[in-house]
């Protein structure tokens, strides 16, 4: 396997400091502060390890409270809210400890600190029942496009220093859009992306495995979609974004290392926030998972 991928899948994994606790290594993709897609893949992480392997997870909805920072992990503290006969319902409360008690990633296991993330999370036994969806958009397939990275390096000279390693390395979700957008030189656009994703390398045949990962993808390209109207991006100087809540629901099973068309949209951004939804189809023209984001955008005076 890939390092990367194998890394990824590590981090999702977390350590179990008893029954409903758990803790997280942070990773640094450059950003100066933890990738919302990191919290929401190991709070599911952490909600599913508390529930029966056959109660799959149907949907979760999650607030960012906080930035989390690179330097120091997360406990993650699973509260069992319900456990029916078809539904088991989980509470989650993503907490960093205090710096001086988590040198490195070693941390504090007793120290509470702040709570960065929340999330509740469904679980659901299979049931058959009625099936319509919508229909997959018509796009160009992923093998006649080039992957964000390999766009990236086409221009490597054109790109700042700060940015340059961050847009070139190699990505454990390879991502080949549509229709690319540059965030140095961004252009009024109509709201909407699609993007074909993947990981670059298997994964285990492990269903739940594959929906962290695909709640961890789901940050990528997201937010940016309702600030494309307006020419501008997270790059422009003075813009101040950030992610506020997130919500996805898993409707059918998938592989997430096989392509998977994220069709984005933003039907509306006011009052300084903005708002997403995102439909996942797999090759076969199933729609697997939807998604919902609601994010701060404002330039700062």
């Amino acid at each position: 396997m890939h390092r990367l991928l194998a890394d990824l899948i590590d981090l999702l994994a977390l350590e179990r400091l008893d029954p409903d606790r758990f803790r997280g290594r942070t990773q640094d993709l450059g950003w100066r502060s933890i990738f919302g897609g990191q919290v929401l893949g190991q709070a599911l992480s952490a909600a599913a390890q508390t529930v029966p392997p056959e109660r799959a997870a149907h949907s979760l909805h999650g607030y960012f409270l906080r930035a989390g920072d690179v330097t120091r992990p997360i406990v993650y503290e699973v509260e069992r809210l319900r456990d029916g006969h078809s539904f088991t319902t989980r509470r989650v409360i993503a907490r960093q400890p205090p710096a001086a008690d988590a040198p490195g990633q070693a941390g504090d296991a007793g120290a509470l600190g702040e709570a960065i993330f929340s999330l509740e999370a469904s679980f659901h036994v299979h049931e058959e029942g009625f099936d319509h969806q919508d229909p997959m958009p018509e796009v160009p397939p992923p093998e006649s496009l080039k992957s964000e990275r390999d766009l990236a390096l086409a221009v490597t000279d054109q790109l700042p220093a700060a940015l340059r390693t961050l847009a070139t390395d190699e990505r454990v979700i390879e991502i080949r859009p549509v229709d690319p957008r540059t965030p140095l030189r961004p252009r009024p656009m109509p709201p909407r992306r699609h993007l074909w994703c993947r990981t670059i390398d298997k994964l285990p045949d492990d269903a739940a495995l594959h929906q962290y990962v695909l709640a961890y993808a789901s940050d990528f390209s997201f937010l940016g979609t309702a600030l494309d109207p307006h020419g501008v991006s997270w790059l422009t100087p003075n813009m101040q974004v950030a992610s506020l809540d997130h919500a996805l629901w898993f409707h059918r099973p998938f592989r997430l290392d096989d392509w998977i068309l994220y069709a984005v949209e933003s039907p509306s951004a006011a009052g300084g926030r903005g708002l997403v939804r995102g439909r996942f189809f797999d090759r076969a023209g199933r729609l697997i998972a939807s998604t919902t984001q609601e994010g701060l955008m404002r330039r700062r005076s």
